[in-house]
């Protein structure tokens, strides 16, 4: 416990980067995948092939090849970034497949009738699927969305690998430091789980709130 204290300063602040990397990364992981479950349900055919395209390449790679990848090579490319904000886009990108895929499963679950009901009273696709079906949508599966948060909130262990000082990244480093693996590690962990723990019983509770008694 004694090692923990002595370099709680450094694992406070690789926590607040993991804060940050879960938000920001979560966040555009909605945006992005809002749009795929767009496409993914969409009346026109080379779109939905588009939307499937995306969902089986990013659900078949694993994240660390992705973020090996943006990072060594984009700069081949001439895009530079720093390491956090390229672990963002990189998880952001890989989470909104799962994103897209909770919301359609939502979408699936919203009685064909109402699509219908809006397009009978003048609203575009896109139209009834913002204004009438993914309003509905999102309260079906507010629990599957917090489980992809939790799963964001542990992924964002593996932007260590790429330069990121996470919490991961700074409890390897005091370890480094102290070589006490044990209570170091089990103190980053028990945050990881305090964090999910939290998501968990945010989730639950907004389930219980907004679900649609059928």
């Amino acid at each position: 416990m004694s090692v923990l204290l002595d370099h709680l300063p450094e694992l406070w602040q690789g926590l607040i980067v993991t804060f940050q990397l879960t938000a920001a990364s979560f966040a555009g992981a909605a945006v992005l995948g809002a749009l795929v479950c767009a496409l993914r349900v969409s009346p026109v055919r080379v779109l939905r092939a588009i939307g499937t395209a995306y969902v089986e390449s990013f659900q078949n790679l694993p994240l660390l090849v992705l973020l090996v990848l943006a990072f060594f090579g984009l700069p081949e490319i001439g895009v530079k970034a720093e390491p956090l904000v390229t672990a963002i886009v990189v998880i952001a990108v890989y989470e909104a497949a799962y994103v897209g895929e909770a919301l359609r499963s939502g979408v699936n679950s919203v009685s064909r009738g109402q699509g219908e009901a809006a397009r009978a009273i003048g609203l575009t696709f896109g139209q009834s699927l913002r204004h009438v079906v993914l309003p509905q949508a999102l309260r079906t599966v507010v629990q599957p969305l917090g489980n992809i948060f939790i799963a964001t909130t542990m992924n964002t262990a593996l932007a260590a690998a790429v330069g990121v000082v996470d919490l991961t990244a700074a409890a390897n480093r005091v370890n480094l430091v102290e070589a006490q693996p044990i209570p170091i590690f089990v103190g980053a962990g028990l945050a990881y789980a305090l964090i999910a723990a939290a998501a968990g019983f945010v989730t639950g509770r907004l389930e219980r709130k907004l679900v649609i008694l059928r």
